[in-house]
């Protein structure tokens, strides 16, 4: 058969080539919005330091202090070294719950308008901009790992137990990124966005592991905190990040559920994107 039958032929290349240059091209424009909203930190890098005061003072403070009175059993390792991964997953938290400020933002200097007027497809960008929001949670990583250092925590170096460290932080920046997508979609005006992400953020790190064992905690937020997508985040940083670390619920299941809950509110933010700008 000549290539050229071949090529027009069903079934054979016809249908394979167009569907493989689609998914180049999504994924090609996904990687130019994540590109376009990273090169914001160059105007304003300050806001890298900025985020990193309040995970400070909860490891230098807060974990500290708890150290020394042993009042939240933590089994075999110290307190300090079990709330690391939690403060780790709670600044990629605060860093994301407010990425949806942007988009009014934009909708209000008519980016948004732009954006949507282009042949880029919806899911990239919404998948773009949860993405940047990872890559600017990397930040934070790098300084709870140094902190987490300094006060003797026994962290895991292997490039493995890394790579997947930053895997499991992607994740968890990119559900609560487009979930902050999502509220910005709906409620379309920035003081009301401030008042419900300010309500939101503490709830969702309390109602988790990230300071203390769901053991702890009574039956109904129990039941809260096990549908708390940052419950799995910590769980898996929890097990990754410590020399001798372990999952309660498995890293696979916690990188499952957490891959779920995000092409969930991806798939969301898609139908809701469009909207902001009526």
């Amino acid at each position: 058969m000549k290539p050229q039958e071949a090529a027009v032929r069903p079934g054979v290349w016809a249908e394979p080539v167009p569907l493989l240059g689609g998914l180049f091209r999504f994924f090609d424009k996904t990687l130019v919005i994540t590109e376009l909203e990273v090169r914001k930190l160059s105007h304003d890098a300050t806001e890298l330091v900025t985020r990193a005061v309040q995970p400070a003072l909860w490891l230098l403070v807060f974990g500290q202090v708890f150290t020394k009175i042993r009042a939240i059993p933590t089994g075999n390792i110290p307190y300090i070294d079990y709330m690391a991964p939690g403060i780790l997953a709670q600044s990629v938290l605060f860093v994301s719950i407010f990425y949806g400020i942007a988009i009014i933002w934009e909708r209000d200097l008519g980016i948004v308008h732009k954006f949507l007027a282009s042949p880029t497809p919806r899911a990239a960008l919404v998948l773009g901009k949860a993405l940047s929001a990872g890559v600017r949670s990397f930040s934070q990583a790098v300084i709870i790992y140094v902190l987490a250092l300094m006060l003797g925590v026994k962290i895991n170096w292997n490039p493995l137990a890394l790579l997947a460290v930053l895997v499991i932080i992607v994740f968890g920046s990119c559900f609560f990124s487009t979930f902050s997508l999502i509220i910005a979609c709906l409620v379309k005006t920035r003081e009301r966005f401030m008042g419900i992400g300010q309500v939101l953020t503490m709830p969702l790190f309390f109602a988790s592991n990230a300071i203390y064992p769901i053991t702890l905690m009574p039956g109904w937020l129990q039941v809260l905190a096990r549908v708390n997508p940052l419950t799995y985040e910590v769980d898996a940083l929890r097990a990754l990040m410590l020399s001798g670390g372990t999952s309660a619920y498995g890293i696979g299941w916690d990188m499952v559920i957490l891959a779920i809950a995000t092409s969930l509110l991806i798939w969301i933010g898609t139908l809701l994107y469009p909207t902001v700008v009526s």
